[in-house]
């Protein structure tokens, strides 16, 4: 049995009774949708489209790193960019609060998954990402976090350390090998240390990113933070080499339209694989007390989980010793 957790009070009546503190009056439809982090349902609304609204979780972020986001999506949002920006109240706010529970309302954005199976269709979204990176260069977040070793490295090893989800015998060998990749991790965070911070949208997977009647939309900032260009642009690279690296060239032939592009953050793709691995296992770890993840992610406590992130981690190891993916600009 699980102890309570906040969001078991989020009965349906509150989240129709919180969207019509909007001025909206709901049909009663409501559907959960894929996030877990926080809890985000599509309403149903009389006379008009659907709406999404988001309820944050409690304690991750403070109210200024929220409205930090709101800030930043509504000026992409301004500056033509498709990104899904947050609803403003009647009273001028887009993060709201209903029985205890932070909120924000959004538009219902109408897309398909990308499948980025053309040369058009990356160099269109890569416009978009140099566009974004343009606006996210003009100034700093003041209250979001930044990317760091420490933060999504260290911090991760740490709490999964304390906790018993490795099994015995697999401890050794993990924590072993996070031993010997963050010391890598860090000689190439030092050699690309002119690589200029900027503000991202910090998950730029393509669960992230709608393919709507015009082209990409960008859903889903609530991990925008402060990091490197590629942190941007690597999620969205997959498959062999030789692919990742004409995809690569088609992202950036849009791309650099709008916004320089430093060839040395090459070198950032294999550190920032690394980084992510170890925070999505300690992101896990650290919301076990909420039902919905034991439900949604049972593989996680089972030994295979852990031995395929060993394996995975050793893969690592050698990625971040090989020559970094090569750029071929290509131009129109």
């Amino acid at each position: 049995m699980h102890a309570t957790h906040p969001y078991d009070a989020l009965a349906p009546e509150i989240i129709l009774d919180a969207v019509e503190t909007f001025g909206l009056r709901c049909t009663g439809a409501l559907l959960a949708l894929n996030s877990y982090e926080n809890r985000v349902y599509r309403v149903g609304i009389e006379d008009a489209d659907p709406v999404v609204v988001k309820f944050y979780r409690p304690h991750r972020w403070t109210d200024a790193a929220i409205l930090e986001e709101h800030a930043f999506t509504r000026m992409l949002a301004d500056h033509e960019i498709p990104a899904v920006a947050p609803t403003v109240h009647a009273d001028g706010r887009t993060l709201c609060e209903h029985v205890g529970f932070r909120f924000a309302l959004f538009p219902w954005a109408r897309g398909r998954a990308p499948e980025l199976n053309t040369a058009a269709d990356r160099k269109l979204l890569g416009r978009y990402m140099g566009r974004l990176h343009r606006l996210g260069q003009a100034e700093s977040f003041q209250h979001r976090i930044t990317l760091s070793i420490e933060e999504f490295g260290t911090s991760s090893v740490a709490l999964i350390e304390k906790t018993d989800f490795v099994p015995k015998d697999l401890r050794d060998s993990y924590f072993r090998t996070t031993e010997m990749l963050l010391p890598l991790v860090k000689e190439v965070f030092a050699e690309v240390s002119d690589v200029a911070w900027i503000r991202l949208h910090g998950d730029c997977h393509l669960g992230n990113v709608l393919w709507g009647v015009d082209g990409p939309i960008l859903v889903d900032f609530d991990d925008c933070l402060a990091g490197p260009a590629m942190q941007d642009l690597w999620m969205l690279l997959s498959g062999e080499r030789e692919d990742m690296e004409s995809d690569l060239a088609d992202y950036l032939a849009g791309y650099v339209e709008f916004m320089d592009f430093e060839p040395a953050e090459l070198r950032l793709i294999e550190p920032l694989r690394t980084l992510r691995l170890l925070r999505y296992s300690a992101w896990l770890a650290s919301r076990w007390d909420d039902p919905a993840f034991p439900r949604t992610f049972p593989w996680f406590t089972s030994q295979r989980y852990w031995e395929e992130q060993i394996l995975a981690l050793k893969q690592q190891l050698a990625l971040l010793n090989e020559a970094p993916l090569a750029w071929r600009p290509r131009y129109d």
